[in-house]
């Protein structure tokens, strides 16, 4: 390689192509690079939260149906921080009110177990899902905070070639490698933003399903217990 030619390729290299731009494209870069390690901050601690909870949640399941007496159980893991823990603990309480009474209205209790262990489930989803909205706004907006950058880095060529009166690719190719650099980061930042949300989100309705299907089963013991008082 020529030394003009290295020159070249030195003065398009990532690094090179941020220091060069101006103080608007700067910022769009800071931004996009700083959104995307947030992006992969919660892909690697939100997925290995959500991995562990799946299979610590299938074990609690399995160990629930095979134990002789839930109140035994529901105590021994009373503490648990799992969503399947949450939703045994909201119906043994709401089983425990409805029928400490002399008389008990059966209907009313499957319906209270019902609305307590969904309202559960729901608020337990709500607190998994609580990062994925900031993938969403990453992953929409990347791109055309990108663009922003690509937009104003052309500008720049344009006003170089008015201000030199030269069209040359030496006088336009810096401003359109800054903004095509700006684009390249809005969609590093971006895609796996969507990807991630769409993984995500996967496995929270994967997990929110098997949390509807504990508690129906859950229900109908509760229901079997109602029948034979």
């Amino acid at each position: 390689m020529t030394p003009h030619l290295a020159t070249e390729a030195a003065s398009m290299s990532p690094l090179a192509l941020f220091l060069q731009a101006d103080w608007v494209v700067k910022t769009v870069m800071v931004g996009l690079l700083l959104a995307s390690v947030w992006t992969w901050a919660i892909i690697i601690g939100h997925g290995g939260k959500l991995k562990s909870i799946a299979r610590r949640s299938a074990k609690f399941e399995k160990d629930f149906w095979a134990a002789e007496d839930i109140d035994n159980y529901y105590t021994a893991n009373r503490n648990s921080d799992l969503p399947a823990a949450k939703v045994l603990g909201a119906g043994v309480t709401e089983w425990r009110r409805s029928t400490s009474g002399k008389k008990i209205d059966r209907e009313g209790t499957r319906e209270r177990l019902t609305t307590m262990m969904a309202a559960t489930i729901a608020a337990e989803i709500d607190r998994l899902s609580d990062r994925l909205n900031i993938l969403a706004t990453i992953g929409s907006v990347g791109p055309f905070v990108g663009l922003f950058g690509t937009v104003w880095g052309i500008m720049r060529s344009f006003t170089s070639i008015a201000a030199q009166q030269n069209t040359s690719l030496g006088v336009v190719a810096p401003g359109i490698a800054e903004a095509l650099f700006a684009t390249a980061l809005g969609l590093f930042a971006a895609i796996p933003s969507v990807i991630a949300y769409n993984r995500l989100s996967h496995g929270i309705n994967k997990l929110e399903a098997k949390l509807h299907r504990f508690a129906d089963g859950f229900h109908a013991t509760l229901s079997r217990e109602l029948e034979a008082d």
